[in-house]
């Protein structure tokens, strides 16, 4: 178990509970509540745990409702309650909770990162709150929440950006009995808090995408599967977990997919996007194991008996413990009751099962999971623990590990595209290979069989999460990124340098490389050059121009420090050579081939002309149309045939390139037509040029 002494809340005022930290720097991502836990709809959808970062709408948060019970508590009025409880929710601030911190700490300070001048991360400013060069995780979070019943909860969240461990963050929770039932630091309580019992449902999305791909209410979890695994954990938990065995049944966890949709006329495993070539937009595969579970407050041993509930709940079924009133009371006793392990609402609304493998005969089963128990809210990963008792000052701590796996985005692709291909051609009978190299004719049991592997995929992460934990986040560390990247576009080439990694130093330090995407930044990037240690030029800066860019395309770069492997040769996580996080210097800024200014009205060329939406001109910009050779500062203006103005440009950046997306001043996407642009200048010359668009 990893040992941090209880920060002391006297000096702290309450804060806001809708405060939030986000942690941006490996391929799982999200952001984490002062209220102490998570409602991901941000009021305009569900955000949070987005993996893989690298691409848009992979969020897969739902909620996760969070409580904690006693029994025998007497308040500071002296009302005695059976049982007592209280429900982290930001609604509760003020009544039952009390968010008194919420930090974050990096181990280092990370690079700045500038395109054409402009500072990429100064819109992150203010998410890092301090630094600690001796601390192993890459981001800690720290969270305290001190609650109307006296009980404290210390939560701290630790990520990592090593390749082999950014998609999982581990959470230690430390539950102290302060006495202290609201925000300032007088303690008011100084009796024994027993039979406490804690406890949360959590519910994923499955992938943003499968909003529109599954649809239905997906967007928060509605066709969401649970599965649990570990029921013999206790016959296990001193065998090692190998990299000759690496993926193990027995760790205790609790995870989520997207199953069918009731309303799909097609089998939707997969979230196969039918509307474009066939990508699996959910391949997602998303839960938390139990790492480490106190047996009592001077009992730190591992209760290996724990959690006493593991498994599923109907997802909007639960007791409303209100605002800690006295006519609450009943739902204080059905919370205590479904904290100790029995289903709200009955044994058709939970079980500890594993609930795919009990209701579906086979991977293309049509069944819908939320019809398992009738909560159209979807279902829920529930885990609770307890009963402790803690006396005054005394803690107890859980530790968990949430991760996300799943098909990569090529596999998702393949796959996905392959199925559509026989989806979309009747008699298409493959035959189509599956991942253990045999063969099937039935296209949905192929696409299936290969989402499915997700579930492998996970628990290779939860035991890698485990591991760490067991190590004492002893994990081999990549080297540190370069302290800055710096990326210019020019006339015929796009400039990048890098200070050098604070790693240099190290004996197994290997040296660079430089990675470049075309069109968009979220799509796949190639490696364009690499040099060694002691390449870099006097001033102590790496320089790398790139030649090949073509004019009118957008370019995206990230750079990586590696090392030679030779310290990686544990058995925490594959061996061989480890690198920086490309989150670290990945650029959301496009770089491009700039001209000069256009010397004359004569020169201003319209590229394509005509547009043809099926020839893609630009790599990744479908919609893009560009303006080249025009004057450095001009106004362009866009009208229909008839004259209607439909789009303002003001031009000003000096150079001879202007680009243009296709859609109006109002957001909306153009028709095909003939179309007119006025270029004038400021001196009030102007010219024009027709162009045709084809849809």
């Amino acid at each position: 178990m990893i040992g941090f002494s209880l920060i002391s809340i006297a000096g702290f005022g309450q804060i806001d509970g809708s405060q939030k930290r986000y942690v941006r720097v490996g391929s799982l991502q999200s952001h984490f509540s002062a209220y102490g836990s998570e409602r991901a709809w941000n009021n305009s959808y569900y955000e949070g745990l987005i993996w893989p970062a690298d691409y848009p709408f992979q969020d897969n948060s739902v909620i996760k409702r969070a409580w904690a019970a006693v029994q025998n508590f007497q308040d500071e009025n002296g009302v005695y309650w059976p049982e007592y409880g209280i429900y982290y929710t930001l609604a509760a601030e003020g009544v039952g909770l009390f968010p008194m911190e919420l930090r974050q700490t990096s181990s280092f300070k990370p690079p700045d990162i500038y395109v054409d001048g402009d500072d990429l991360n100064i819109i992150f400013a203010g998410e890092i709150d301090d630094y600690d060069m001796d601390q192993l995780p890459d981001r800690i979070i720290t969270n305290v929440v001190n609650s109307s019943m006296g009980l404290t909860m210390t939560r701290r969240i630790y990520a990592f950006t090593q390749q082999y461990h950014d998609n999982y963050f581990i959470k230690e929770f430390t539950f102290t009995n302060t006495g202290n039932i609201d925000s300032d630091p007088e303690i008011e309580l100084s009796a024994p808090l027993t039979g406490v019992r804690i406890g949360w449902g959590t519910r994923y999305s499955m992938g943003r995408e499968a909003s529109w791909t599954i649809g239905d209410g997906q967007s928060w979890g509605k066709h969401t599967w649970v599965t649990r695994r570990g029921e013999d954990y206790s016959q296990h938990y001193l065998e090692a977990i190998t990299p000759e065995n690496p993926i193990v049944d027995w760790l205790r966890a609790g995870f989520s997919w997207a199953g069918q949709g009731e309303k799909n006329t097609f089998d939707n495993i997969g979230g196969p996007d039918l509307l474009a070539k066939g990508r699996l937009t959910s391949p997602h595969h998303t839960g938390s194991v139990v790492l480490h579970v106190d047996r009592a407050a001077n009992d730190h041993n591992d209760w290996i008996e724990q959690p006493v509930f593991l498994g599923w709940h109907a997802g909007d079924t639960y007791p409303d413990v209100g605002d800690q009133r006295v006519d609450d009371a009943p739902f204080m006793s059905e919370l205590y009751d479904m904290l100790s392990g029995t289903p709200y609402g009955g044994s058709s609304m939970g079980g500890q099962t594993r609930m795919d493998e009990e209701n579906l005969s086979s991977i293309t089963d049509p069944i819908d999971p939320w019809k398992v128990h009738g909560d159209g809210g979807g279902t829920n990963v529930m885990m609770t623990y307890g009963p402790f008792d803690l006396a005054l000052g005394e803690s107890i701590t859980i530790v968990e590990a949430e991760a996300i796996n799943g098909l990569s985005r090529e596999m998702c692709e393949l796959i996905g595209e392959r199925w559509k291909t026989a989806y979309d051609t009747p008699g298409d009978n493959g035959p189509f290979e599956l991942p253990d190299g045999s063969e099937t004719s039935d296209m949905n049991v192929y696409k299936n069989s290969w989402v499915y592997t997700g579930k492998d995929s996970l628990m290779l992460s939860f035991g890698r999460a485990k591991r760490n934990y067991d190590s004492g986040f002893n994990i081999p560390r990549p080297p540190l990124p370069p302290a800055s990247f710096t990326v210019e576009s020019g006339g015929d080439r796009i400039y990048t340098s890098w200070l050098p990694s604070p790693s240099e130093a190290n004996p197994d330090f290997g040296g660079y490389r430089l990675y470049r995407a075309i069109g968009k930044p979220d799509t796949s990037y190639t490696e364009i050059f690499a040099c060694g240690l002691g390449t870099a030029v006097p001033e102590l800066t790496y320089y790398f121009d790139d030649t090949t860019p073509l004019r009118g395309q957008a370019y995206y770069y990230y750079v990586l420090a590696f090392d030679d492997g030779s310290n990686n040769n544990t058995d925490l996580n594959p061996r061989g050579s480890l690198h920086s996080s490309r989150f670290y210097t990945k650029t959301s800024k496009a770089a491009t081939l700039k001209r000069k200014a256009g010397a004359h009205f004569d020169q201003i060329r319209i590229v394509p002309n005509p547009y043809n939406i099926r020839q893609e001109a630009f790599i990744g910009q479908p919609d893009k149309l560009a303006f080249y050779d025009i004057p450095g500062v001009c106004t362009i203006r866009i009208y229909t045939e008839r004259g209607d103005l439909i789009k303002t440009i003001d031009h000003d950046d000096g150079s001879g390139d202007e680009s243009w997306l296709l859609s109006t001043d109002m957001r909306q996407v153009i028709v095909s037509g003939i179309y007119i642009a006025h270029f004038e200048k400021p001196d009030g010359t102007s010219t024009y040029r027709k162009f045709i668009v084809v849809r």
